[in-house]
C-alpha cells in the first residue's frame, strides 16, 4: 500500500508516537494495532488490509519502533506506558487525522488493545478484524508463562532459572529489564524470546525464530514493554466480562486452532459473548498463521471493504 502521510504525534507527556497512513486516500478509515506489546509495525503491516479499499493508519505504540523515546534505554520512564495511555494516543491520533470512525484491525496483543479501545469508545469503531485473539486475562497469562510449560519442561527450566525460579516469573523478568547493565537486559531479553519461540515451535508455518533471531534495541524494548504490561495483567479489566459493550460492532475473529500461546477457548468465549462477532477457527494454523488463515483474513477484509 502506498504511503500517503506520516509524522510524530506529541502526546503531551514527553512521548512522540510515530504514525503513517497508507492505501486509498478515499478509502474506509482503518487502524492497525500491532502485537507484542512493543513489537512495533513492520513494513508488512502496510499490507494488512490489501484487497480492500481502505485508508489505513498504522502507529508504533509508545516506546517501540520509530516512536520516541525508545524503551531500550533504561532511563526511559515506562510508567507512562499503559493501556490507558495507548487508548488516549489512539483517540488523539484519530482526531489529528480527522477520522470520525474507523475499522480496528488487531493481532495478538493488538486484539487486547483493540477490544479495550472499542469498549471505551464503541461509537468510534465501524467494524473489527481481530486475529490470534487474546484478552490478557490472568488465566491466559498464567497459561503462557507457566501452564504451557507442561509441553516444554526443559525449556521452562531454563526460562525460570534465569530469574532464580522466582514464583512470579513475569514480574521477575520485568525487574531484570530495568537493570542499568545492558548485558543483563540483553541476556534476559534473549531468554524471554527463546521461551516465546519455544511455545510456537510446534507450528508448521512461519519462521522458527520469530522473536529471538537477534537481540538488538528493538527486541530489548519489546521484552521490557511486554514484561511491564503482563506483570500488570495488561493494564486491563476483565474484557470478556464487558463484552456486552461491543454490541452493534460487526467483527471477524480469526484464530488458529493450534495456537499454544493463545488457546482458542478465549476467542470462542468472546464470540459467544459478542453476538455481532463471527469466529473462524483455522484448523491447520497456530499463532503464526497458515495459507488458509491468510485467506480467512482476506475474506474479512473484502467483507468490510466499501
Amino acid at each position: 500500500m502506498e504511503l500517503l502521510d506520516h509524522g510524530l504525534l506529541d502526546t503531551g507527556d514527553g512521548n512522540r508516537v510515530y504514525w503513517e497512513v497508507v492505501g486509498d486516500p478515499d478509502g474506509k478509515p482503518a487502524v492497525y494495532l500491532h502485537g507484542g506489546p512493543g513489537a512495533g509495525c513492520s513494513v508488512n503491516a502496510r499490507k494488512a488490509l490489501a484487497g480492500g479499499r481502505y485508508r489505513l493508519v498504522l502507529f508504533d505504540q509508545r516506546g517501540c519502533g520509530r516512536s520516541l523515546p525508545h524503551a531500550s534505554d533504561p532511563a526511559v520512564d515506562i510508567s507512562v506506558n499503559t493501556t490507558e495511555h495507548l487508548i488516549a494516543d489512539m483517540e488523539k491520533l484519530r482526531e489529528h487525522l480527522g477520522v470520525e470512525k474507523w475499522l480496528v484491525f488487531g493481532g495478538s496483543w493488538g486484539t487486547t488493545l483493540g477490544v479495550a479501545y472499542a469498549q471505551r469508545h464503541p461509537e468510534r469503531v465501524s467494524e473489527m478484524i481481530l486475529i490470534a485473539v487474546t484478552l490478557a486475562s490472568a488465566r491466559e497469562l498464567d497459561w503462557l508463562y507457566k501452564g504451557v510449560s507442561r509441553f516444554f519442561p526443559e525449556a521452562w527450566e531454563r526460562f525460570s532459572a534465569q530469574v532464580g525460579n522466582a514464583p512470579d516469573v513475569v514480574r521477575a523478568y520485568a525487574d531484570l529489564m530495568e537493570d542499568p547493565d545492558r548485558a543483563v537486559r540483553e541476556q534476559a531479553a534473549a531468554e524471554w524470546c527463546r521461551w516465546e519461540d519455544t511455545v510456537l515451535s510446534l507450528e508448521n508455518h512461519g519462521k522458527p525464530d520469530v522473536f529471538s533471531s537477534h537481540v538488538g534495541d528493538d527486541v530489548i524494548a519489546m521484552v521490557r514493554i511486554i514484561a511491564h504490561y503482563y506483570a500488570n495483567l495488561g493494564f486491563v479489566d476483565d474484557l470478556l466480562r464487558d463484552a456486552g459493550k461491543l454490541a452493534g460492532i460487526p467483527a471477524a475473529l480469526i484464530h488458529g486452532r493450534r495456537d499454544l500461546s493463545c488457546p482458542a477457548d478465549t476467542a470462542y468465549a468472546l464470540a459467544r459473548a459478542w453476538p455481532d462477532a463471527e469466529l473462524t477457527l483455522v484448523d491447520d494454523a497456530g499463532h503464526k498463521g497458515s495459507p488458509a488463515f491468510v485467506e480467512a483474513v482476506h475474506t474479512a477484509v473484502r467483507r468490510f471493504s466499501p
